[in-house]
């Protein structure tokens, strides 16, 4: 629940979108801090569709949740809230994410998008060898692309089991099946000598960050795209230890074997209730987006709707699976968002901000030190691969490497650059030319991205207002967090005074204590209540019942308000065995061992409404000091012809 609130105030509070008004109608000050029409009125707008009570979109009300809102961020300034370390911290983490949106090249973006959809449309099955030692001098070079054109023919002419047994050592040389995979599984320059490979062919060698490899493809089939899918779960780990998991799914099956509606089984036996209560029905998904292999290819396997599978097992739990439908990939217009923050995210991302360096020096002034390798390479070839920098006495640290307009990064900066790099060098053992060749231009690139991003609120007025947006939101989470949230769970005392004051705001429903038999055949059921009411256990029931596989029957116990769903609407709250029941599309018996009328809840149940409740008293008591502290003034003139502007 404090969860839940938490998001809601961030929601209200990224559609703030401050603006700084200059020589603009003041509409109120707050301890003589200007707020200008314009900025109320724009927000206004903004937030008039995200506001569901209606009395909130009057502008008087609304002029009072502004208020509040500013009071909020000069108390969390007043408190020094925007110098705490966590709050920067956070801040600049979303400022750093905020930021890659801003820098990339749109053109690069578009065409690695259309590339990435393209790749969609199929999986490919392969197999590869990878050279794991990852040599970097010229001469080994050559030896592990010979070997790889050696191993190349054995993996083309006599197959992966071959090539396996002959070259596998789990140490430099891997030779693995990859099975079938798509766009965004493998790294891009693995994903894409994939897809240029035609099936039946093996690549020639290629490199990636992981070391030389050769790809053999197999197959290329069409994407399965997504299935839409219910299924019935019955969890490994039972709360009732006499329950038994597969036991209990093939009772289920054995109903459904019977004729009985899924979604209705679902409904009363499955154990994920965040699908139980529609049914069992789950969001679509594509292959290798589940974390079980097993469920995916179980339910792609489903050929028409309505098919079911037999009971499976996860590592959730025991499932029976009723494809829905399946449908092709998404047109490319509804995926391109997807796409787009996908590429972002991978090593797709460095030809952006190639791109993006190329734009950038075309507007900005750029000078390189051409000295800047020489003079490295050195004071670092003896003792950087050693893990260690050996500095001479007179080194200067404050050369200027680059500089981008006003800006310079020094010898200091590269330094710094590669010691973060120093590690992985280490164990490859590569050369410092060739180091120096590849971080100083990575350098480069990174100081004029820097520079963009340093200067970023300055360039583009757009990423300034959402930034201020965020960095308001997380000002007024902290606040509200220290002043509200924490004090309502943590003040065990007055949270048991409002409790004691308000507790007949916290009750329960009239509840039974039951055992309840179902069973998708009415006469079945009949049988059971006969059978109760002569005094069987539910063993004994489930003996002389269930032997018959068309008398399948399922009993379930527990306490249950009489409002919840798996018990019959009509059902009559007398102790005793019950009549025969239809409900959720089968038959059911209760056996009513004890009615449990409407009650106050404790303070234990009822925790969570009673800690909502008492944050909700504390902000409105901490706003009525807010007015107290700080001195409101409203533009009575200036509120009223805005009124009429927007009345009209």
């Amino acid at each position: 629940m404090m969860r839940i609130k938490r998001y809601s105030v961030l929601l209200l509070l990224l559609c703030f979108n401050v603006v700084i008004a200059q020589k603009q109608q003041t509409l109120l000050t707050i301890d003589n801090e200007a707020v200008s029409s314009e900025e109320f009125l724009k927000l206004y707008n903004k937030n008039l569709d995200l506001v569901k009570d209606e009395s909130q979109k009057q502008l008087d009300n609304y002029l009072e949740l502004f208020v509040n809102y500013k009071l909020k961020l000069k108390e969390a300034v007043s408190l020094g809230l925007d110098k705490d370390a966590n709050y920067l911290r956070e801040f600049e983490n979303y400022k750093k994410q905020l930021t890659k949106n801003y820098l990339s090249d749109n053109k690069v973006t578009d065409a690695l998008v259309k590339e990435a959809y393209d790749r969609m449309q199929y999986d490919v099955k392969a197999s590869h060898i990878l050279i794991l030692d990852n040599p970097e001098e010229e001469e080994d070079t050559l030896v592990a692309y010979n070997k790889l054109i050696d191993y190349r023919k054995i993996l083309q002419d006599e197959g992966f089991e071959s090539a396996k047994k002959q070259y596998h050592n789990g140490k430099t040389v891997l030779v693995e099946d990859l099975g079938y995979f798509s766009t965004f599984k493998m790294v891009y320059d693995f994903e894409s000598k994939a897809y240029e490979t035609k099936p039946g062919n093996v690549s020639m060698p290629f490199k990636t960050d992981f070391g030389y490899h050769i790809v053999r493809v197999d197959e290329k089939r069409p994407s399965r795209g997504t299935a839409t899918v219910a299924h019935i779960m019955i969890a490994i780990k039972q709360k009732d230890s006499t329950i038994n998991p597969e036991k209990r799914i093939r009772e289920v099956y054995k109903k459904l074997e019977q004729g009985e509606s899924f979604e209705a089984l679902a409904k009363q036996f499955s154990d994920d209730k965040s699908s139980a209560r529609s049914g069992g029905k789950l969001r679509a998904f594509k292959s290798g987006q589940l974390s079980s292999f097993v469920f995916e290819d179980a339910a792609f396997a489903l050929e028409n709707s309505g098919d079911v599978t037999e009971p499976i097992k996860t590592k959730f739990g025991w499932h029976i699976i009723k494809l829905i439908n399946k449908e092709a990939v998404k047109g490319f217009n509804e995926l391109k968002p997807e796409l787009e923050a996908q590429i972002k995210r991978d090593a797709r991302s460095k030809l952006i901000n190639s791109a993006m360096v190329k734009e950038l020096s075309k507007r900005y002034e750029i000078n390189k030190n051409p000295k800047t390798k020489t003079y490295f390479k050195s004071i670092i070839a003896e003792s950087y691969l050693a893990g260690k920098f050996d500095l001479p006495e007179d080194y200067k640290g404050d050369t200027v490497v680059i500089s981008v307009n006003d800006s310079v990064f020094t010898n200091n900066d590269f330094l710094q650059h590669l010691k973060a790099k120093q590690r992985q060098y280490m164990r490859q053992q590569t050369p410092i030319k060739k180091i120096l060749d590849k971080e100083l231009e990575l350098f480069y690139e990174n100081s004029v991205l820097k520079f963009r991003e340093d200067n970023l609120e300055n360039e583009n007025q757009e990423f300034s207002d959402v930034l201020q947006e965020y960095r308001d939101g997380l000002l007024l989470f902290a606040l509200m967090e220290k002043q509200i949230w924490n004090k309502a769970s943590k003040d065990t005392t007055g949270l048991k005074q409002y409790y004691e004051t308000n507790k007949t705001k916290y009750t329960w429903n009239d509840r039974v204590d039951i055992v309840m038999a179902s069973s998708g055949n009415e006469n079945v059921a009949k049988n059971v209540q006969d059978l109760i009411k002569e005094g069987k256990t539910e063993a004994e029931i489930k003996e002389a019942l269930n032997s018959d596989d068309k008398q399948n029957v399922i009993f379930t116990t527990g306490v249950f308000e009489v409002t919840n769903s798996k018990l019959p609407e009509n059902m009559e709250l007398v102790s005793g065995v019950s009549k025969v029941y239809e409900h959720n599309q089968a038959y059911h018996v209760i056996n009513v061992k004890e009615i449990l009328s409407s009650s106050n809840k404790t303070l234990k149940e009822a925790k969570g409404s009673v800690v909502n409740d008492y944050q909700t008293k504390i902000e409105e008591d901490w706003l009525l000091s807010l007015r107290n502290k700080f001195k409101v003034d409203v533009n009575k003139k200036v509120f009223k012809r805005l009124k009429s502007k927007i009345n009209n």
